[in-house]
C-alpha cells in the first residue's frame, strides 16, 4: 500500500467511531498486519476529543515477558499515585523464565486500578488492554469487560506471530472482536520511526517500544510524564544514547494519541481525598523490608536477615541490602537450610533475626524452624505464599501453606501465626511479628502471598515515634539465673547474649530440664516441657485486639477472610449491607491464636462462609476449634478472588437460607 492510500485510509476514518479498525470500516482493503505497517500521516490533523470523567480505570499492559509491560505498569502507577490516585496494582509474571517469545506461556501483564475513590483491589476486568502481541490478546481477552478499548500493536499481528498464538484468522479482522472497541496502533513501527536519527540497532529501538504505549496511555488518561521522564534520565545516565530513545519514545507516544484521531475520548480520573499524612507507593515485599528494619530500630538492636533466593520472596533480600547503614547485615545462603541455621545463630546472639522464603522453601526450613521452637528464640520467618505443590506455579497466587505454617512440624510444634491484607499491611504486620517473637521469646510465622508480594498502594507513612515500643530485656543478673526461667505472665524463658559473665547455659535440639536446661530423657518433664511451649503460644491471644466485624454485626450471613482476600470481599460486603441484608465481615489477621472473642462472633450468625485460595484449610480449623458448620469457597488458579465471584456466593448463600435450604446448624 503506497503512503498516499495509507493517509487517504486515515483521513477517511469516521471520528464519532474511534472504536472501528481501517480493515473493519473498509473491509474491501488489506489490513496493515498483512500488508505491511501502517505510518502516521505526516502533516497529523489536531482535534480536541472529549474528556470523560470516570471515578475510576481499570488498565491492563500485556506482551512479551521482553516487553518491558512490568516496567511499564510500574511507572503508570508511580505516576498515577503521584497524581493524587488511590492506585491497587496486580503484577502478572509467566512462570517460564524463558518461555519462546510470542507464545502464550510467555505472556507477562500487569494490572492497575486507578481511582478518586478508595479501592482496595486491582479491579476485576479491565476497562481498557494494551496487547503488544496476539499472545498477550488471546491470553487476556477472556478478563476483558463487554465494550472494552483494545490497543493493539498491529506491527506484531503477522502470520507466524498468529501461529505462536494459536490463531487461524487475525482477530483484528475476522469479527472476534466485535464486541469491543478496537484502536489499531503500529507500535512497533512508530517507535522504529520515531527513534529513527538515534544511533541504536533496529532490535534495541524496538526495545523502547513499551515507553511508547506507555505515552500513550498517559495521553488518553491525562497522566503527567514529568516523573516518568525524569526516572528515565536517572536510570539510563550511564547510557545516554539510550536515554533519549526511551525519551523520545515516550514522547512520541504522547504525540501521537494527540495527533491522531484514534480515540473519541480522553479519560479523567481525579485525585482521591486521602487521611492526612505523607504517601508513598509501596509493595508488598518492600513494606516487609521496612517493617523489619523498623522494628529492629525500635529494639537497639541489630538486624540479621538471612535469606535463600526464591520467587516471589527474593525482593525482600534485596531491598534490605539497601539499609546496610541501619545496622541491617544481609546473608544469601547457599540454601534454605544455611538461611534458617544462620537466622538461629543471630538469634542466639541477640539480633532481630529474620529469614523469608515461599512454600517450597518452608519445607526445607521446617526441621530447623523445630530447632528455633524448641530452642525457644525469637525469630521471624516470613512465607511469601505462591501455588504448588512442589515448583507449582511459582509466579501465581495461592494461600495454600496455612495448615503447614501452624502444624508443619514434627512433634507438638504449633506456631504463631499471623497475616497481612494488603501491601501496607504487611509493614505493620511484619512490625507485630517481631514484637510477639521478642516478647515470647519464640519463632514466629507472617504469611504473605505473591499477589500482596508484588502489588502496590498507596502508604500512609507511620510516625517513628508513634510505632509501639519493643522491649529487648537481656538477662544479665547471674543471681539464680536458669536458662529455662518462665516469666510468670508470657511463660516465655530469659534472653541472653553469649559471653555474658556468669550466665553460660545450653540450649539445643534435644529435650531439656525445666529449668536447669541440662538434657533430660525423663517423660514428665517431656510432657511439662511440651505443655508450656504449647501454653506460651496461646498467651499471645491475650495481647492482641480483639477481631473486628465490619458490616451488619449479627444476622445472616458472616464472611471471614484472610490475607489478601480481605480487598474484594469488603466492597461487596457494604453492597449487601447497603440493599438491606445482614452480612458482616470479619478477616482474621491472627491465625494462631485466634483472637479470644472470634468464636462469640461466629455465633452471632446463622451461615459462616470462608473465602481463601485453598481448598478449605482456614474453614477446617474453624469447624475444629468452634465446632461449626462453617461453609469454604474456594479458588486455586493463581489468581485473587474477583469481585463478582464473591458477590454470586453471597447472592446464591441468601437465596437458599431464604428458600429454607440447608440452614445452618
Amino acid at each position: 500500500m503506497s503512503q498516499k492510500k495509507r493517509e487517504a485510509s486515515t483521513k477517511n476514518r469516521d471520528p464519532q467511531r474511534p472504536e472501528v479498525t481501517p480493515t473493519e470500516k473498509n473491509p474491501e482493503k488489506k489490513s496493515p498486519a498483512s500488508d505491511g505497517p501502517s505510518r502516521p500521516r505526516k502533516e497529523p490533523q489536531r482535534h480536541q476529543p472529549t474528556r470523560e470523567q470516570r471515578d475510576h480505570v481499570v488498565l491492563r499492559l500485556a506482551g512479551d515477558s521482553g516487553d518491558g509491560m512490568q516496567l511499564t505498569g510500574n511507572q503508570f502507577t508511580r505516576t498515577s499515585a503521584l497524581f493524587g490516585n488511590d492506585v491497587a496494582t496486580l503484577p502478572d509474571y509467566p512462570s517460564e523464565i524463558r518461555a519462546p517469545k510470542g507464545t502464550l506461556p510467555g505472556v507477562s501483564a500487569f494490572q492497575i486500578n486507578f481511582s478518586s475513590l478508595d479501592i482496595h483491589t486491582p479491579g476485576d476486568r479491565p476497562d481498557v488492554l494494551v496487547a503488544m502481541n496476539p499472545a498477550a490478546l488471546r491470553v487476556n481477552l477472556t478478563d476483558l469487560e463487554p465494550g472494552a478499548i483494545i490497543v493493539a500493536n498491529t506491527g506484531t499481528f503477522i502470520e507466524r506471530e498468529f501461529k505462536k498464538a494459536g490463531y487461524t484468522t487475525n482477530p483484528l479482522e475476522d469479527g472476534s472482536l466485535d464486541g469491543f472497541r478496537v484502536i489499531s496502533v503500529d507500535i512497533s513501527y512508530l517507535t522504529n520511526q520515531a527513534l529513527q536519527e538515534i544511533d541504536l540497532s533496529t532490535q534495541v529501538k524496538d526495545r523502547c517500544k513499551n515507553f511508547f504505549a506507555l505515552g500513550l496511555m498517559y495521553w488518553l488518561f491525562n497522566r503527567p510524564m514529568t516523573a516518568t521522564e525524569s526516572w528515565i534520565k536517572e536510570k539510563f545516565k550511564p547510557t545516554p544514547t539510550l536515554c533519549e530513545a526511551n525519551l523520545r519514545a515516550l514522547q512520541a507516544g504522547w504525540a501521537y494519541g494527540e495527533a491522531t484521531e484514534l480515540f473519541q475520548n480522553t479519560y479523567e480520573v481525579p485525585p482521591t481525598v486521602l487521611p492526612p499524612g505523607k504517601y508513598r507507593n509501596i509493595n508488598g515485599n518492600s513494606a516487609v523490608a521496612l517493617g523489619l528494619i523498623a522494628a529492629a530500630q525500635k529494639s537497639g538492636r541489630p538486624l540479621f536477615y538471612g535469606s535463600y533466593p526464591i520467587t516471589p520472596a527474593s525482593d525482600i533480600l534485596h531491598e534490605l541490602s539497601r539499609y546496610k547503614k541501619y545496622d541491617v547485615l544481609t546473608f544469601q545462603a547457599e540454601d534454605e537450610i544455611a538461611a534458617m541455621c544462620s537466622t538461629i545463630g543471630a538469634a542466639f546472639g541477640g539480633s532481630i533475626a529474620a529469614t523469608a522464603t515461599s512454600g517450597p522453601g518452608l519445607d526445607l526450613k521446617e526441621e530447623s524452624i523445630g530447632l528455633a521452637y524448641i530452642m525457644e528464640l525469637p525469630i521471624v520467618i516470613i512465607n511469601v505464599q505462591r501455588g504448588g505443590p512442589s515448583t507449582g506455579l511459582p509466579t501465581k497466587t495461592e494461600q495454600s501453606d496455612l495448615l503447614t505454617a501452624i502444624y508443619g512440624r514434627h512433634g507438638d510444634a504449633d506456631l504463631p501465626v499471623i497475616a497481612a491484607s494488603s501491601p501496607p499491611e504487611l509493614f505493620h504486620m511484619t512490625y507485630e511479628a517481631v514484637r510477639l517473637a521478642v516478647k515470647y521469646m519464640t519463632p514466629i510465622i507472617l504469611l504473605s502471598d505473591g499477589y500482596l508480594a508484588n502489588g502496590a498502594e498507596p502508604w500512609n507513612i507511620p510516625k517513628y515515634k508513634d510505632l509501639p515500643p519493643i522491649k529487648v530485656n537481656f538477662r544479665t543478673d547471674p543471681e539464680g539465673f536458669q536458662p529455662y526461667l518462665r516469666d510468670p505472665i508470657t511463660l516465655s524463658r530469659p534472653w541472653v547474649v553469649p559471653g555474658t559473665p556468669g550466665m553460660e547455659h545450653r540450649v539445643g535440639g534435644l529435650e531439656r530440664d525445666a529449668e536447669t536446661g541440662s538434657v533430660s530423657q525423663d517423660p514428665l518433664n517431656h510432657e511439662k516441657m511440651s505443655k508450656l511451649r504449647a501454653d506460651k503460644v496461646m498467651r499471645i491471644a491475650d495481647d492482641i485486639p480483639p477481631a473486628v466485624v465490619e458490616g451488619s454485626q449479627e444476622g445472616d450471613i458472616l464472611i471471614v477472610s484472610w490475607g489478601s482476600t480481605y480487598g474484594p470481599i469488603q466492597s461487596i460486603v457494604q453492597q449487601f449491607v447497603d440493599g438491606g441484608d445482614t452480612v458482616g465481615h470479619v478477616n482474621l489477621r491472627y491465625l494462631n491464636p485466634f483472637q479470644k472473642n472470634l468464636g462469640e462472633i461466629l455465633k452471632r450468625f446463622k451461615r459462616v462462609l470462608v473465602f481463601e485460595l485453598n481448598f478449605g484449610q482456614l474453614c477446617l480449623l474453624l469447624r475444629g476449634r468452634f465446632l461449626i458448620d462453617a461453609r469454604s469457597y474456594t479458588k486455586v488458579q493463581g489468581q485473587p478472588f474477583k469481585q463478582f465471584e464473591i458477590h454470586r456466593a453471597i447472592e446464591r448463600e441468601l437465596k437458599d437460607m431464604r428458600a429454607g435450604k440447608g440452614a445452618a446448624k
